[in-house]
């Protein structure tokens, strides 16, 4: 059966693949090679001049991933699922998807821009935006164009280097993006797996394939290739360096993190209470303290949802540390019926082709109502003896 299943899998990542090239913007030509031009305009005539069909295309796509996550995950319960086999199927998903277009996201497009405007333009991205270079080809298919970075220094500092790895080639600038972060992409996976070390969890595999299959991480991290990919995993790296007791090494990896995205500023408190602790020379339980951060986590979630509005990418600062917990068959069953509500949320747009209303209230109705549904769904089976996890 793994190998049914793991077929099954590979086949949905390269129709997600695929499917990513409709959603090429109509302002943006990858390569003037002439056989890719017929190639791009037939995806793109699904992607905006067949929007019915193309949201069936996602919808499918989308169900296939979550049929054959739930079933890799069965398997790896079971022991079915040999750390090799997974290893293998994660390698494949991030090789695979390391080429697709970001079909569902444009910020990795500003993410390229603020490291043109410091390495070509040699100007400060907080003090100028990217309508301030009005002969600069990609303001034909950029998004948030009036306004200056709102991106963190040592992100755009990091950003640097993918780009000037491109030689001045889009193409090649959008490549080394989405290589940079497939991976952090694996260095996540691979910590995840440290930790899971320390800690002694039994059926490690189980944890690794909640992670690194849920189909929320494979489209937000590598095929929109959001830079939160990058934050977690210096938050992950904080929390390690907490566990082995180098706590000079979690502070910095904390504050590498938030150079990334301020947003983890708020797991200071955990730092904080693991330091006390070590001071009253008290033992610390570090699975306590992983609730700690995953309600931490879940608050920074909450609040910058209440400013701005939640975007399914959020979700991207919490399933790591879920993926750590042991204790909460609740909890993991409601990650994942809560990351298809978050996905589902993308269908509206694809049908539409706008983000007006009615979208706006369907997206909601999306979110809150697949995470009602996983709370009632885990509530009502939580006593159950025989599960699938």
């Amino acid at each position: 059966m793994i190998n049914l299943v793991s077929f099954g899998w590979i086949v949905s990542i390269l129709l997600l693949f695929l499917y990513s090239f409709t959603q090429i913007d109509l302002g943006l030509t990858l390569t003037r090679v002439s056989w890719w031009q017929g190639i791009q305009k037939n995806f793109q005539l699904i992607g905006y001049f067949n929007r019915p069909l193309s949201t069936g295309f996602y919808l499918g796509i989308l169900l296939l991933l979550f049929v054959f996550y739930v079933l890799l995950l069965w398997l790896a319960k079971k022991d079915r699922l040999l750390p090799k086999n997974l290893w293998w199927l994660i390698g494949l998903t991030a090789l695979v998807l390391l080429f697709s277009y970001p079909a569902f996201s444009h910020d990795i497009f500003n993410y390229i821009f603020d490291a043109k405007t410091v390495a070509f333009y040699h100007q400060n991205p907080y003090k100028v935006k990217p309508l301030d270079f009005p002969q600069d080809p990609m303001l034909g298919f950029m998004h948030w164009t009036h306004r200056p970075s709102i991106f963190p220094p040592f992100w755009i500092g990091l950003s640097i280097f993918p780009f000037v790895l491109g030689f001045g080639k889009f193409i090649l600038q959008l490549f080394w993006f989405k290589a940079m972060m497939t991976v952090f992409y694996l260095g996540t996976i691979w910590l995840i797996d440290k930790i899971l070390r320390v800690l002694n969890v039994k059926n490690p595999i189980f944890h690794l394939a909640f992670y690194a299959l849920n189909p929320l991480i494979l489209l937000e991290s590598l095929v929109s290739g959001h830079y939160d990919g990058v934050m977690i995993f210096f938050a992950l790296l904080f929390f390690y360096f907490l566990l082995k007791k180098n706590y000079f090494a979690s502070f910095m990896s904390l504050l590498f993190s938030v150079g990334i995205k301020y947003s983890t500023v708020i797991l200071l408190p955990a730092f904080i209470l693991v330091i006390w602790q070590r001071v009253r020379k008290k033992k610390v339980d570090y699975q306590k303290l992983n609730i700690i951060v995953i309600l931490l986590m879940y608050l920074a979630v909450f609040a910058i949802s209440y400013y701005i509005g939640f975007q399914p990418w959020y979700l991207l600062w919490v399933l790591p540390f879920v993926a750590l917990e042991t204790g909460s068959r609740l909890l993991t069953r409601l990650t994942i019926i809560f990351s298809l509500g978050c996905l589902l949320r993308y269908a509206p747009f694809l049908y539409l082709g706008n983000w007006n209303p009615p979208v706006p209230t369907i997206k909601i109705w999306l979110t809150v109502g697949f995470f009602a549904l996983g709370l009632i769904g885990g509530l009502i089976i939580k006593n159950e003896k025989k599960t699938v996890f």
